[in-house]
């Protein structure tokens, strides 16, 4: 009888989850945006804010036709125009203003004008009932996992017990990328235990991560997924353990020895063979965290799979002291770069890592591509490397010019309201007429790059089709007005957007509070943002083109076949291990380190 009871309190969280995103969408006067927003070609003008809303726009004809709506027409269809030129956007190597843009130096409108507008759709009495129902269906969900499923990786509800990897089925590859029988749901599960506040919790959780969770597993696991789930919560734990401010409580672990740290560098250590023996640079997308890159492995990788590695390696290196994860990463996000169309500036969605050929060579903002985009900027706010920028600011400009349809400004002006389409690479034509639910990501990242009014009127499109569902399907056809693919895996894109565009819902968390500048990582875990992260102790060892140490010694460039690595069974390593590293990876290691302890 217990999982029949256990089953029903998830099925009446489901619907309470039901519950409560309604009453966060849609109580109180409207967010800016019609409540009754309809999904047809003549979408009704946004409410402006300090007016009623404009005429809808009028009838249309049919699809395909030069009539129908501006989102079936190519960017050169129509009147003769240029390219589409982004709106408001701040010129090359200048990052836009709003909610990132006191942290890089740019000026807007600030907090208090959208506080202004928008803060009586949430009044402070639901804001307390919401943040209490959340923490309890958190709750709810980790002390089932720990009663029923740990050290497994995850709960399965129907069954209540545990589940890892499917050893009987190797090509469940949506079990098999994820689940690496080491504990995911403990480990990811880490930070969200400090930002509610619960010290206990969090300091349990994280000594049973160090006593029982190891790596040295026979599993083949996703390098993607390793890294943002596990990897990023592992240091983002780490550092709120060793914060001196420890805004979030006492949080501090007694004789904690970086242990998390530690184990995050073993981690990336096991899936660097990932990055050897490819031509391009661009990483093999699975690993075994025991032999390395399994030798029936796929030649073929999305690109947001291969090219989101950059935030969690370049973290891990920067607190080691290390290059080779950044350097990897980083070189990856180049490769792929390099391999955009020269006359759209966009890329595919899948690539042959051998060939540098694109399988894939659909264009857009969902699956296969949408944690690219958001690392590049991500990226820059972390590490400050101009090149990131640089990269994200013309990524942007070529999805505006030929993903975006719809009227130039989202509240006036003719035509239907801007979405983004999926787009053959190479020309820029239609190549289908649906979205998918990872799209709703890019309002959020907007608001980053202070794109604040596209960004509401981007997010009011995705609130429309979760309010006539009541979730948002996994993929969407836009011109049939109906869903195509009519699961929904509780995917956060969506709530991620929300957040960003609608803080705070938790106005006394440190989160914002402290003072602290924290980010989140594309799996939700949080880094804090500060000037430690931009510090390069390595920068004269690694160049494109090589050359000197701080005495004149002439230094080599690392090239990719050069990349050796040995994989090591040791679960937590307290000093840098010199037979995981082959010549002359070791070398340069070990001379970073000797540079930094003083030794040279």
């Amino acid at each position: 009888m217990q999982w029949r009871a256990l089953l029903l309190g998830l099925v009446l969280l489901r619907l309470g989850l039901h519950g409560v995103l309604w009453l966060v969408f849609g109580l109180g006067p409207s967010m800016g945006f019609y409540q009754r927003f309809p999904l047809s070609f003549g979408f009704q003008r946004l409410r402006s804010p300090d007016g009623p809303a404009s005429p809808a726009s009028g009838p249309v004809g049919r699809p395909g036709g030069l009539s129908g709506p501006s989102w079936l027409q190519s960017p050169g269809t129509g009147a003769a125009r240029g390219p589409r030129q982004a709106p408001r956007r701040p010129g090359p190597g200048m990052c836009g203003p709003a909610h990132w843009g006191y942290v890089l130096g740019g000026r807007g409108r600030g907090p208090d004008e959208y506080e202004k507008r928008y803060s009586g759709a949430f009044p402070p009495q639901l804001r307390a009932q919401m943040r209490d129902l959340a923490r309890g269906m958190f709750v709810f969900g980790y002390d089932n996992y720990m009663a029923h499923a740990f050290p497994q990786d995850e709960l399965n509800p129907i069954h209540c017990r545990g589940r890892g990897p499917d050893r009987g089925d190797p090509s469940n590859l949506n079990i098999n990328d994820v689940l690496g029988n080491y504990s995911l749901t403990l480990v990811d599960a880490l930070d969200t235990l400090a930002i509610m506040g619960n010290s206990s919790e969090f300091q349990k959780a994280v000594k049973l991560v160090i006593n029982t969770v190891s790596f040295d597993r026979d599993s083949t696991v996703q390098v993607f997924e390793a890294t943002i789930r596990v990897l990023g919560s592992l240091l983002s734990a780490h550092r709120i353990i060793t914060d001196s401010k420890q805004p979030f409580g006492d949080m501090t672990i007694k004789d904690y020895d970086n242990e998390l740290l530690y184990m995050a560098h073993d981690l990336a250590v096991r899936l660097l063979p990932a990055f050897e023996n490819t031509k391009t640079g661009i990483p093999f997308p699975r690993v075994n965290l025991k032999t390395g890159v399994p030798p029936d492995s796929n030649n073929e990788t999305c690109t947001a799979g291969a090219g989101s590695l950059l935030v969690e390696f370049g973290i891990l290196s920067r607190l080691l002291g290390d290059s080779t994860f950044e350097w990897v990463a980083r070189r990856a996000v180049k490769a792929l770069w390099n391999l955009r169309s020269n006359d759209t500036g966009l890329l595919g969605n899948v690539v042959n890592i051998q060939t540098g050929h694109w399988v894939g060579k659909q264009s857009g903002l969902g699956a296969g591509l949408d944690s690219f985009y958001e690392y590049l900027l991500k990226s820059y706010i972390l590490f400050g490397e101009k090149e990131d920028l640089e990269m994200f600011n013309a990524a942007y400009q070529s999805i505006q010019n030929y993903l975006r349809r719809g009227r130039e400004a989202c509240n006036e002006g003719e035509g239907d309201p801007p979405l983004y389409v999926n787009v053959n690479m190479f020309s820029g034509q239609l190549m289908n007429t649906w979205i998918d639910s990872l799209q709703a990501f890019f309002p959020g990242l907007q608001v980053l790059i202070g794109d604040v009014e596209d960004a509401i009127c981007l997010h009011a499109f995705y609130y429309a089709i979760w309010k006539r569902y009541g979730a948002l399907p996994e993929r969407y056809n836009w011109q049939l007005q109906a869903p195509d693919v009519l699961f929904y895996p509780l995917r956060p894109e969506l709530v991620e957007s929300t957040y960003l565009l609608y803080q705070l819902f938790d106005e006394d968390n440190p989160v914002h509070k402290s003072g602290t500048r924290y980010m989140f990582t594309t799996e939700g875990h949080i880094i804090s943002v500060d000037e430690h992260l931009r510090e390069l102790p390595w920068k004269e060892f690694f160049s494109e083109e090589g050359g000197q140490d701080q005495e004149g010694r002439s230094v080599h460039r690392l090239k990719p076949h050069e990349l050796k690595v040995i994989n090591s069974s040791s679960n937590c390593n307290r000093v840098p291990d010199e037979r995981r590293y082959s010549l002359p990876l070791k070398s340069i290691y070990m001379r970073q380190i000797d540079q930094m302890v003083g030794l040279i």
